[in-house]
C-alpha cells in the first residue's frame, strides 16, 4: 500500500505536518535530555474530534498510531481509511464502558483504559480469534481524583494478575492522566513509574510475563513523562489543533 504524497499547496494539511514535526522534535529532545534513545518513544496522535482526513494527512506524513477516546466516532474513521488499515495502529484511550467493549474488541489494536476487571473479561470474551490478541494498558488514577476513572493503586495488583493470565488480551503496561491542575508535573509520572517496577516484581513472582508500556504524557507535558520513563506519548492539541465539538460522546 503506497503512502499519499505530502506535497500539497499550504494547507491544513501542511498545518498538521509542521505539527507532527514539532512534536517529534520535542520528543527528541525530551528523550536526549533524558539519556534515552528517541526511538523507545512511540508517539500516539490522539486524532478524537477531528475528522477523517486530518488522521490521513498525518498518516501521509509518517504518522501511523492514532488514539482516540469515543468508541463508535473512532470505528467510523478506522472504516472511513480502511485501505491504509494494515499500516496503521488504533488505540482506544478513553473511558470504555460494558456496553462499548465488543465494538472497541473488534475494531482497536489496543486498549489503554481498562480499569476494572470486568472490563478485561469483556475484551477477552470478544476479541475475534481472527485477530491478534489486543493489547492493553490497566488505566491507574494516579492523582486519586474522585471524578476520574481509573484503578486506584491500592488495588492495582489483583487487576494485574487478572489481566495476565485472560486470553485474548496481552498485558502490556500501566497508563495515567494525572490532573493537570499540579506544581509538579514529574511526581505522578514517577510514581506511575514505581507501580510498574512493582508490578512487574509480582508478575515475575507469578511467572507471568512482565509489562514493558508507560503510557503517560500528553501535549502540555510530555517532557515530564518522557524524563520518567514514559513509552509511549498521547499528544492530540499540539498536532491537529483545538477539538472540536464530538459526534459520539458514550
Amino acid at each position: 500500500m503506497s503512502v499519499p504524497s505530502c506535497s500539497v499547496p499550504v494547507s491544513i494539511d501542511d498545518v498538521i505536518q509542521q505539527s507532527l514535526l514539532t512534536v517529534r522534535d520535542r520528543v527528541a529532545n525530551a528523550a536526549r535530555l533524558a539519556q534515552r534513545l528517541p526511538e523507545s518513544i512511540q508517539l500516539i496522535a490522539v486524532s478524537k474530534t477531528h475528522p477523517a482526513d486530518r488522521v490521513a494527512a498525518a498518516y501521509a506524513c509518517g504518522q501511523n498510531a492514532f488514539g482516540e477516546n469515543y468508541p463508535q466516532e473512532g470505528v467510523e474513521k478506522i472504516q472511513a481509511l480502511a485501505a491504509y488499515r494494515a499500516h496503521m495502529v488504533w488505540h482506544f484511550i478513553g473511558t470504555l464502558q460494558s456496553n462499548k467493549t465488543a465494538v472497541v474488541a473488534s475494531h482497536f489494536d489496543w486498549v489503554h483504559s481498562v480499569d476494572r476487571m470486568k472490563i478485561a473479561q469483556r475484551l477477552s470474551d470478544q476479541r475475534p480469534v481472527t485477530l491478534p490478541a489486543l493489547q492493553v494498558c490497566v488505566h491507574v488514577n494516579i492523582s486519586d481524583e474522585t471524578s476520574k476513572s481509573g484503578v486506584a493503586p491500592a488495588a492495582l495488583i489483583p487487576l494485574i494478575l487478572y489481566v495476565a493470565r485472560l486470553p485474548r488480551v496481552c498485558l502490556r503496561g500501566l497508563m495515567a492522566i494525572p490532573s493537570p491542575n499540579r506544581s509538579d508535573q514529574h511526581a505522578p509520572f514517577a510514581q506511575l513509574r514505581q507501580l510498574l517496577v512493582r508490578c512487574n516484581q509480582i508478575l515475575t513472582e507469578n511467572n507471568l510475563p512482565v509489562m514493558d508500556t508507560l503510557s503517560m504524557g500528553m501535549s502540555s507535558d510530555l517532557e515530564a513523562a518522557i524524563s520518567e520513563g514514559a513509552t509511549m506519548v498521547r499528544v492530540g492539541s499540539a498536532i491537529f489543533g483545538m477539538r472540536t465539538p464530538a459526534k459520539d460522546a458514550s
